[in-house]
């Protein structure tokens, strides 16, 4: 009975420390309110306006070496409304991604969110409960991104960061040999101001050409104002897709708990799309926000849509 007992609180202890070393978190946001498109109802048919929705959670495995090396596997459930026919969408569990970090080294692998995709300001200020407004409108090269509701592109990205300076490449493969694509980036900061520069590539079979994008992002922040700057050029297989894309962002702290946002994207290729709008952000406390925006789109000579939204959203 001794022997059971002493055996039965050795196991108890070890599994104590085992669970002191690892760790899960669960963390995310949820959002709702109305969304405006105009026109919805001749491309989709679901009304203009319909009920938004997002509900997010990342499920986080984490564990240190005594060493310090940091393991960490990551998946996400989420929900988005189907935009078109103004209904609910059900519950969706990404791909995993793993990661291993060490000091200023990270590598991740499987679902993972490539130089671009990690790229300092290339997102900017994006107005809007959906954040339907983006800089980076009129890019229309396919990078390496990491997908919320699906398997992802079971890839490899690297980062290193020393001082100032921070340096990232990605790679993936369609599996077949018909396609290879990567990517490199590097982020200098210098005091309030970032500066990134990325540059990624696509090599294709003998039946569509080879694609390449290069990105240079700006970024800084002057007390209660913010933006960004974007400038892009890429190369695709359709040549009316083919350019130079630019586009920035606003950001400004009106009082302790309002911020205004704008952003504005175009290109000089024939089809590019072209967004611009402003939006607003209330703080309410608790991780939680009234937010809205207001904006056009429009791609290449088609007439153009204007588009709104309106809602809450709420961190977790």
């Amino acid at each position: 009975m001794k022997k059971v007992l002493f055996a039965t609180a050795a196991t108890m202890a070890i599994t104590a420390v085992a669970a002191e070393a690892a760790e899960v978190k669960l963390g995310g946001y949820g959002r709702f309110g109305i969304g405006y498109l105009e026109d919805r109802s001749d491309e989709d048919g679901a009304d203009d306006t319909i009920l938004v929705s997002r509900f997010r959670l990342n499920i986080d495995g984490i564990t240190e070496t005594d060493g310090g090396v940091r393991f960490e596997a990551r998946v996400r459930m989420q929900a988005d409304e189907n935009a078109s026919n103004g209904e609910a969408g059900s519950a969706v569990l990404n791909g995993p991604r793993f990661s291993v970090i060490y000091g200023g080294l990270r590598v991740d692998a499987g679902n993972v969110a490539g130089s671009f995709d990690n790229l300092a300001n290339y997102y900017g200020n994006e107005p809007g409960l959906e954040s339907f407004i983006g800089q980076y409108s009129g890019v229309d090269y396919g990078f390496l991104g990491y997908s919320s509701t699906g398997a992802g592109a079971n890839a490899v990205f690297f980062q290193y960061a020393v001082g100032d300076f921070a340096f990232g490449a990605s790679y993936d493969t369609d599996g077949t040999g018909d396609r290879d694509r990567w990517d490199i980036s590097a982020t200098y900061t210098f005091s309030n101001i970032t500066a990134a520069l990325a540059y990624g590539q696509t090599d294709n079979d003998d039946v569509v050409d080879d694609e390449s994008l290069l990105v240079l992002t700006l970024g800084g922040e002057w007390g209660d104002f913010g933006g960004t700057l974007f400038v892009a050029d890429d190369d695709v297989d359709d040549p009316d897709l083919n350019g130079t894309a630019w586009g920035l962002s606003l950001a400004w702290n009106i009082g302790a708990a309002t911020t205004l946002t704008a952003a504005y994207g175009d290109g000089n290729a024939d089809n590019d799309n072209q967004q611009y709008g402003i939006g607003a952000i209330y703080d309410l406390g608790g991780g939680a926000s009234l937010r809205g925006g207001l904006g056009r789109q429009k791609r290449g000579d088609e007439d153009g849509q204007v588009r709104a939204d309106f809602g809450a959203q709420f961190n977790f």
